[in-house]
């Protein structure tokens, strides 16, 4: 049997965060039972879909998942093991914000399967906080790992950002500091990307904030990984540490360019050569499925040309890199056939490293990441 990760998006947040461009709503909480009732809608159409496929991995994301009372939370992972074939392993994550969160909640939720919990922390410094819009204190952090290990979970990451407006190289390497103090099994590090639309955006076109620079960002991320990597936390892909053996298996299938399923508003799917994704929109997502009318906002078959360069371009985010060996079992000839030219012109200029099994970027080729796909996509 084949492996797939599903992806089960929660769209409702309390208060829509500065910098989130992601389909997310505030507001709307008079929708939670009707969009639930459609997303168990959704899920039940795919019955029989995927009968040669074996579930390795289910990630509720958002939005804040955690606002949904976890008795419906509940209600949807049963329903995912009554329609797939969900490994007796699986890895099932929720995310989290910090106070969005309780034992006897997530009690529930580790007794419906959940067994890794994220939680979106991404600075202790309460100006940070207010910066960014969160609605949590820094404290509310050390609760929510309090219950989250109460409960019985014992896979947890947190989610983390440098590269935010003001913040020195030192309040970043306390944030990692407070939650290297927790015994977190997982790190995601994210450089803060100022993106269209949002308030920060609006902030920064008018000089109310400014960023660091570019050379203070690079040095956040070394310095970052410098000392994650010093707590036991080892780098797995570009902006992802664990100790070893909790990598994100959900995420390592993107990397991987794997396929998986996504279910809710605006989440996007890679299946059977297509990626194709739902309607954004929360209303307009619910009166599609209920009446069973078009809800893909986007479709688009990829060709094998594509295919070879996106799995070139997610592989090198890995400290691994690409498997020879799998490349070879998926396209049915070497790497070398399609890049071997620039495999060769990155070796030399210390970009790039064929170690045998595996084609890995060097350190310096993780900087200049973009550079090195050119290189590829040129190609192609």
């Amino acid at each position: 049997m084949h492996s797939i990760g599903l992806y089960i998006h929660f769209p409702f947040c309390l208060r829509k965060c500065n910098y989130c461009d992601f389909p997310s709503f505030q507001g709307m909480d008079e929708w939670i039972t009707p969009y639930i009732n459609a997303l168990c809608r959704e899920l039940q159409e795919w019955k029989g879909k995927l009968t040669d496929y074996r579930v390795q991995t289910i990630y509720l994301g958002g939005g804040t998942p955690t606002l949904i009372p976890a008795e419906q939370i509940a209600y949807v992972l049963n329903l995912c093991t009554s329609i797939f074939h969900v490994e007796d392993d699986a890895e099932i994550t929720i995310e989290a914000n910090p106070g969005t969160v309780s034992k006897e909640q997530l009690s529930v939720l580790k007794d419906s399967g959940v067994n890794r919990l994220s939680i979106g922390l991404q600075a202790w410094q309460e100006r940070h906080l207010k910066t960014l819009g969160r609605i949590h204190r820094n404290k509310d952090l050390l609760y929510s790992v309090d219950f989250a290990r109460d409960a019985g979970l014992y896979n947890i990451s947190i989610d983390v950002m440098f590269g935010l407006p003001g913040q020195t190289v030192d309040e970043w390497l306390e944030t990692l500091y407070r939650v290297c103090m927790l015994g977190i099994e997982h790190v995601s590090t994210y450089s803060l990307k100022v993106e269209e639309g949002t308030l920060l955006y609006t902030w920064l076109n008018r000089g109310l904030i400014s960023l660091p620079t570019q050379e203070e960002d690079r040095s956040m991320y070394y310095r970052g990984r410098d000392y994650l990597h010093q707590h036991g936390l080892e780098q797995y892909e570009i902006s992802n540490f664990a100790v070893p053996g909790r990598e994100c298996i959900h995420n390592l299938i993107y990397w991987n360019n794997g396929e998986y399923i996504g279910f809710g508003s605006g989440a996007h799917s890679f299946f059977n050569k297509e990626r194709f994704s739902n309607y954004k929109g929360i209303k307009k997502y619910i009166d599609a499925v209920m009446t069973g009318s078009k809800r893909t906002e986007f479709r688009e078959r990829i060709d094998e040309v594509n295919e070879r360069f996106e799995t070139i371009m997610l592989g090198l985010r890995l400290v691994k890199g690409i498997s020879k060996k799998s490349f070879m079992e998926r396209f049915g000839r070497d790497i070398y056939y399609y890049y071997g030219e620039a495999i060769k012109k990155l070796e030399e200029k210390n970009l790039l490293i064929d170690d045998g099994r595996q084609i890995r970027l060097t350190t310096r080729g993780m900087d200049v990441q973009n550079t090195v796909l050119l290189e590829f996509m040129g190609l192609n």
